[in-house]
């Protein structure tokens, strides 16, 4: 007997987390189907209803995080949240609720009095329809393609570093940090626990960072990744996880079609040609492929590895296509002036031989392959 897909909507799905959550639950089509939500389904009873009606989970993440009138941004978070509750009372329905709620709660403002009355309303209405909620607490929160001055300081601090501009601390202090990706991991794990023929539950989770440090400290290793990677083509050295997702944060962040491609120097003496084509603070894998005319290789994304193509020989049109919308990067390289690309993560890609002879083409990338966890994920550019 087959297994049914579990049903998965997201409010707030256009968002820099419900991007992500989404995303993920798109690498594994065998077990979760995704129910597409619009912020304008909050306008629309009618279509809200349907919404919540077709969900086995529902992952409330639709907020107001900033905004120029506090009060308005409470009565926005709490309205969402009576919509919500209201719809899913009207088609007497009770999916499992997930909250993303936020360690601000316990700080006096609006935002974390608007996280502590919508969880409170939550597991009101889940208490009374015999249901099961999950409060997620979650501390700060970066990624790549975090909006700035919205989503987090370093998203606002990445943008900067990649756009000429300087970034100013107002106030240094430790944060707690948590990768999204991290996040989409624990929210997965709560969905994966859903089981309808359990007693209903209320659930209050408390997230750990993924690291804690001053923002001072943040701030001077994004710096390095400018000096290193934008103005002198090295990868840095990077310490551990943490750190390769800072850089992947910040490389999200460059606009690759200024940025790439970056030519490499040639030293050319009657011996032949001589081409550095990269310099590393990190390990990793190199490899070499030859490539036939008209053929292209490709067509697969990556969600956390950092990669380089060279062409070192031949005509290339690599092609890029973040995931989820629809605009294509052409990038024409030529080994007559060796180049490269780096592919930031989330981007499917392709190379095709478009030249008159084989393509040679090196490779590098930041981790051996590993067959049981390749981090590989086939999507036509």
């Amino acid at each position: 007997m087959l297994k049914s897909k579990k049903k998965i909507g997201i409010t707030g799905q256009s968002g820099f987390i419900g991007t992500h959550l989404y995303n993920e639950l798109g690498l594994a089509p065998d077990k979760y189907e995704r129910m597409s939500f619009e912020d304008s389904f909050f306008n629309n009873f009618a279509i809200l209803c349907s919404f919540v009606k077709r969900c086995d989970v529902i992952v409330h993440l639709a907020a107001v995080n900033r905004h120029d009138d506090p009060d308005e941004l409470y009565r926005i978070n709490i309205e969402l949240v009576n919509l919500l509750i209201n719809a899913l009372e009207h088609e007497n329905v009770k999916p499992h609720i997930i909250f993303s709620s936020s360690t601000q709660e316990s700080l006096e403002n609006h935002y974390g009095r608007s996280k502590i009355e919508c969880r409170r309303l939550f597991e009101k209405w889940a208490y009374e329809k015999q249901s099961s909620f999950s409060n997620v607490i979650i501390p700060n929160v970066f990624g790549p393609f975090g909006l700035p001055n919205y989503n987090s300081f370093i998203a606002t601090f990445c943008h900067k570093l990649t756009h000429d501009e300087e970034p100013i601390i107002i106030s240094d202090s430790e944060v707690n940090m948590i990768y999204v990706a991290s996040l989409c991991k624990c929210i997965l794990s709560d969905i994966n626990e859903v089981n309808a023929l359990s007693s209903p539950t209320l659930k209050n989770k408390i997230l750990q960072p993924d690291f804690t440090r001053k923002i001072s400290e943040i701030l001077s290793l994004l710096i390095i990744f400018r000096e290193k990677y934008c103005k002198q083509g090295i990868i840095p050295f990077l310490a551990n996880n943490n750190e390769i997702n800072l850089f992947n944060t910040f490389r999200s962040h460059l606009e690759i079609d200024k940025h790439f491609p970056l030519v490499l120097k040639q030293n050319i003496d009657e011996r032949g040609n001589f081409v550095e084509t990269i310099r590393l603070g990190i390990g990793g894998q190199v490899s070499f492929s030859t490539t036939r005319l008209g053929i292209t290789r490709g067509n697969h994304f990556h969600t956390r590895k950092i990669e380089r193509f060279i062409v070192l020989k031949g005509e290339a049109k690599i092609q890029l296509r973040k995931i989820g919308t629809e605009k294509i990067y052409d990038f024409f390289l030529n080994g007559k002036n060796p180049s490269y690309i780096d592919i930031p993560v989330w981007y499917t890609h392709n190379i095709t031989n478009i030249g008159n002879d084989e393509l040679y083409t090196q490779f590098w990338i930041n981790e051996w392959y590993d067959e049981t966890n390749p981090d590989t994920f086939f999507e036509k550019v």
